[in-house]
């Protein structure tokens, strides 16, 4: 069959050799079976999207597992200590945490349903793809959002909610929604802020937030901060595969429950807080696989300590900064108050399109960095620095960028990202306390 093949292609392609006839005729067959396997390359995958992110060996060996009956004393036993424990990386003493078997959107979904009825008018911010998502999710909920927009590259325009809040006699606000990170530009809000707000006009407007990409590796304060309702999903700072959506909700949260007429089934509160009482925790099926690996996980971000990893998060973001600056190029945060620790943003000259320094990453250098989004597609790649990643891993990276950038005709100095950034981290990385 293949001496066949050769025959028919060899007045065709002429590939050099039959090692190369035979890759030809290999990956011709895998395609017609569809089972073309794309992440086959040597050595490791260089995973540096913000999220999925990488995902450390103890959870995986934590999750290879088989089925068990979650009825059986173990499963209620693991889901309390994963109750109690997931409440510390919220920062909170006082909130209730669900964990629902789904992503980040599932998530948005639970925190609005259970505390809000249609046509509840929420104020929420628009600052890039992922908060026009949330927003899009708030629309066909028939809530009435009144969207506050900014550039794209901004954070949240807070003059607007200040004049919003001082004219709201009535109350007519029910909730504030704001994303912390938005990945799409590489923003961080200030949420103390947002509250600061809330309490200076005396406004009783609920504070809901998505900590998809902050927390765990961000400074994020739930109870100091009074959030009403954080959410974050497993496959970002957590280090999990995509699959569990953890949401937070204060007790002013849980009151508003009581009040709300939104149709909700799947993410319902009530109804985990019935089995909480009962001492089985699960109102249906959980992913017992996710629940291993999520007491790995938390296992070992609580060996780092909470507040070294939101330290080496900062540390990663500054080198890659310094990186982008080394380059000649800029980021698409547009003041140092909103720059993000999860994610960078940089901005590619006019006449290169971004898609393709994506492109070539994962084709020639097996490097999964980030697209640029909707009003910045073409215009931005993204490097994600997020979840369980160290300053080496980084620096590969970005000398692969540099390569790229090369590659596509941008007149980079080869080394210039990679010496800024070493030369920042020589001095900034601790020692591993494990090994002391």
């Amino acid at each position: 069959m293949l001496r066949r093949y050769i025959n028919e292609v060899s007045g065709k392609q002429r590939p050099s050799g039959a090692s190369a006839l035979l890759r030809v005729w290999s990956r011709r067959r895998n395609k017609k079976r569809g089972k073309m396997d794309y992440m086959n390359g040597p050595g490791r995958h260089h995973l540096f999207v913000p999220g999925p992110v990488n995902i450390p060996e103890q959870v995986i060996r934590a999750m290879n597992r088989n089925n068990e009956d979650y009825r059986s004393p173990a499963i209620p036993a693991l889901t309390k200590t994963l109750l109690e424990d997931v409440k510390k990386i919220f920062k909170t003493t006082s909130g209730t945490p669900f964990m629902f078997p789904t992503t980040g959107t599932g998530a948005w979904e639970s925190a609005l349903t259970n505390t809000l009825s249609p046509g509840d008018r929420i104020v929420s911010f628009l600052i890039g793809q992922f908060s026009l998502l949330w927003i899009d999710q708030q629309k066909r909920l028939n809530f009435n959002v009144d969207v506050v927009e900014s550039d794209w590259g901004q954070g949240a325009n807070l003059q607007v909610l200040a004049s919003k809040l001082s004219q709201d006699q009535n109350h007519s606000i029910k909730a504030i929604c704001i994303v912390h990170n938005e990945t799409a530009t590489g923003v961080t809000n200030d949420i103390s802020a947002v509250r600061t707000l809330l309490d200076h006009y005396k406004h009783p407007a609920l504070l809901l937030v998505d900590g998809v990409s902050s927390i765990c590796a961000l400074d994020f304060r739930m109870d100091e901060w009074g959030v009403d309702v954080a959410l974050t999903g497993s496959q970002k700072a957590l280090s999990l595969p995509t699959g569990l959506g953890i949401v937070c909700a204060s007790p002013k949260a849980l009151e508003a429950t009581k009040t709300s007429k939104s149709l909700k089934v799947f993410f319902d509160w009530n109804d985990y807080l019935k089995f909480y009482k009962l001492g089985t925790y699960w109102p249906y099926t959980p992913s017992i696989q996710l629940l291993y690996g999520l007491r790995a996980a938390l296992d070992l971000i609580f060996e780092e300590g909470l507040e070294n990893v939101i330290a080496r998060h900062a540390r990663l973001g500054k080198a890659t900064r310094l990186a982008v600056e080394a380059w000649g190029l800029k980021n698409c945060t547009q003041k140092e108050e909103w720059i993000s620790n999860t994610v960078t943003a940089v901005m590619v000259p006019p006449n290169i399109d971004s898609t393709e320094i994506v492109k070539r990453a994962w084709k020639r250098y097996n490097l999964s960095l980030g697209l640029g989004l909707n009003k910045v597609a073409g215009k931005v790649f993204r490097i994600g620095h997020l979840g369980h990643l160290n300053e080496l891993q980084l620096l590969g990276c970005l000398a692969g960028v540099e390569m790229i950038l090369k590659d596509v005709g941008y007149p980079v100095v080869l080394g210039s990202g990679v010496a800024a950034a070493s030369t920042y981290l020589q001095h900034q990385i601790p020692l591993i306390p494990s090994r002391i």
